[in-house]
Formats: structure tokens, sequence, C-alpha cells
């Protein structure tokens, strides 16, 4: 007996050990999916050879891709831009340098690899301003693109980006005589922050994109166009179906699309090595108003609401989705099913090898048909 008390009483302690640091472990996971993502070095640079205007890059999934890129660097350019692919071995990619390097340079060997490739509105070369919209959470800085329809563009950069990730596709909604606002979001880093300065994965910021849509009808839109880049199509959809103006939305473009937040989280904790259950916990986690708070959320995570393949039937405006086969990142599997689920909405013309929300950089003349296609066919487009 006294041999049964003094195990249990080393038992215990430890079985508490044991919790304590399991719920740690649940919160800490929990933490990372609403922590706003800083840029992390995620490429080698190997060699730059400044005569041919020419970079050696470590070979990887992006690093190999065909198209044209950017590369974030340290050193004396910051931000550089990559053209095609000059030759590859199993190790390393030399790609054409689109942005000159003087000899003499310092550009380090830690880089991050992009799909943004214009960093800036001026790169465009259209007409543009700066705006403000005021939004629940704040002043919310946007760059408008003015042209003739009075249908408008509202485009919603993703999770870990800034709106420079949508300045891709200025050009060809531009073309179809489409206006663009390329809006910013509370906690993205340009606009306001929150209590908790963490993402709600779409629950909270599509109050940002509705202070957009607002904007839009005072300032001489009819409709709008919501189109949304990864975290930013969860954004869209949610606009969508909660909006006090979805009566004006007339089509959504989804481009690399989050559109269930559970399917693409288990995705990304296998590919992390976060075996199950803490998953799943992370996620309850997150929809208790206690534990939501322990994990760094503003709010409670409702999942059910962010699963638009099981609110496919809230949604009536028509939908074009891009999204590559070989994501990577964000799975396309979501983004079939709501086809599956809304054939009389959905358009998704397929495609492969991309990589994550890198179609227009991959296949810039596939990409922008699509869109031209579907604004024509939903008789969207304005241009002559």
């Amino acid at each position: 007996m006294k041999s049964l008390r003094h195990a249990v009483t080393l038992l215990v302690p430890a079985l508490l050990a044991f919790g304590a640091a399991f719920a740690f472990l649940v919160f800490a996971v929990a933490r990372r999916v609403v922590t706003p993502m800083r840029r992390t070095t995620d490429t080698e640079i190997l060699a730059v050879d400044t005569g041919a205007q020419t970079i050696e890059l470590e070979r990887t999934l992006d690093t190999e891709l065909p198209g044209r890129y950017g590369l974030f660097t340290t050193g004396t350019y910051g931000y550089v831009k990559l053209g095609a692919v000059l030759s590859a071995d199993g190790k390393s990619v030399r790609r054409k340098l689109l942005t000159q390097i003087e000899p003499g340079s310092r550009v380090d060997r830690a880089a991050s690899f992009s799909g943004y490739y214009y960093s800036s509105p001026s790169e465009l070369h259209l007409r543009w301003e700066n705006v403000l919209i005021g939004s629940p959470a704040g002043p919310c800085p946007a760059w408008y693109f003015p042209a003739s329809s009075s249908t408008w563009v509202i485009q919603v950069h993703g999770r870990g980006a800034t709106r420079a990730e949508c300045l891709r596709a200025v050009p060809v909604l531009h073309a179809a005589g489409l206006p663009n606002l390329v809006v910013s979001y509370r906690n993205d880093g340009e606009a306001p922050r929150t209590r908790a300065g963490a993402y709600a994965l779409g629950a909270s910021e599509w109050r940002d994109v509705d202070a957009a849509i607002a904007y839009a009808l005072r300032h001489g839109a009819e409709r709008v166009i919501l189109m949304g880049w990864s975290m930013g199509g969860a954004v869209s959809l949610q606009a969508a179906v909660t909006s006090g103006h979805r009566d004006r939305i007339a089509g959504i473009i989804l481009e690399s699309p989050v559109v269930d937040w559970r399917t693409v989280l288990r995705f990304q904790a296998r590919m992390a090595g976060v075996r199950a259950p803490l998953p799943a916990l992370a996620m309850g986690a997150l929809q208790s108003p206690l534990t939501a708070r322990l994990s760094g959320a503003d709010e409670p995570i409702l999942f059910d609401r962010l699963d638009m393949v099981a609110r496919a039937d809230e949604l009536t405006a028509p939908i074009l989705i891009l999204h590559s086969d070989d994501d990577g990142f964000v799975p396309a599997d979501s983004s079939h099913a709501l086809q599956a689920a809304r054939p009389d909405l959905v358009t998704m013309p397929r495609f492969t090898v991309a990589r994550h929300t890198k179609l227009w950089n991959y296949d810039e003349t596939g990409w922008s048909t699509a869109i031209t296609d579907w604004l024509d066919a939903q008789g969207l487009s304005a241009s002559e």
C-alpha cells in the first residue's frame, strides 16, 4: 500500500507536467495559425555574375519554375527581378537577372523567393493614387487605379503578404476597363493593428473589405468584383455572404484561394511534421473565447463559418477560381469541391505545375486569358 501511494505521489506531478506541456504545445500551434507571418529566407543565392547579369540559386520547387519572379535580398538592392531559367543541375538554377546589378554590389546569400514581381504601383505605368478607406479597424491605405467602367475590382491580398501581391492582376483588369482598388486590412503591416494584432483568417478582415465596397459605391461604382489571393480568397468569400452590400457584388475572382481553413491547416500541419491530434486541438482552441485569447486571437474563430464548401448554397455571384493542382501550400481540393457544389456559379480552368499564387508568373498568357474570357462571359468587361 505504501509503495502504491509512493507511485501515485510520483505519477500525479508527472501527469500534470505532461498535461501542461501538451496544452502549451496546442496553444503554440494555434498561435502560429493567427500570428501574422514575417518574410523568412527560403532561398540561397550561390553566385551573381554582374557581367552576364545572371544569378545562381539553390534549386527548389520554386526557384526552378519557368517565368518571371522576384527575390527579396539583403544588401545593396533589396528586391530584384528574375527572368528565365538559363540552366539547372541537381543542386542549382541559373536565371537571368531583370534588375541590373552593378559590379561590386553586395548581395547576401540569404533571400526570399517571391511571386510579387512588381513591388510598387508606379512600375505598371498606369495612373494611380493613394487613398484611405475608413474601416472599423481604422484608416486602411489602398491604391486606386481609375478606368472607364462603373464596375470596380477590389483586390485583397493574402496571409503574410502585402498589397504588392495584387499588382500582377491590375494590367489585365485595367485593359478590360475595370478600375482597381487594391486594399489593405487589419494586422497586415500596412493597415491598423487590433489589440492582439492577430489574423482572424477572414472572420474579421471581411469588415475592412466591406468598408472598401462602401468606399467604391460612394465614389462612382455601381457594382464590384472581389478578387482575393490566398487568404484574401477566404476574406472575399466571407464578404460575399456577410456584407450588407452583397447585392452589389457582380463576381468573385479567387487566386490560389483558401476555401476551407480546416483542409488547409491539416495539409500545412502534415507538411510541417505536426501530427494529429494537434491541428484539430489547435483549431478547437481558437473557437473558444477563453482559449482563443490564450492562443493570441482577438476573438473566437468559428471554422464552420469559414467553410465555404459547406456554405456554398449561400453564394450568389459568379466565381472564377484560378488554382494550380500543384499549389504546394494551399491544396486545390476545396476549390474543386466548391466547383462541384456550385457548377452553376463556379468556373475553374485547369492549371498545373505553378506553385502557390504563382500562376501569373508561370503562365501569364493562360492566366490572363482565363480572366479576360470569364469577364466577357459574365458581361463584366468594359473594354472596346
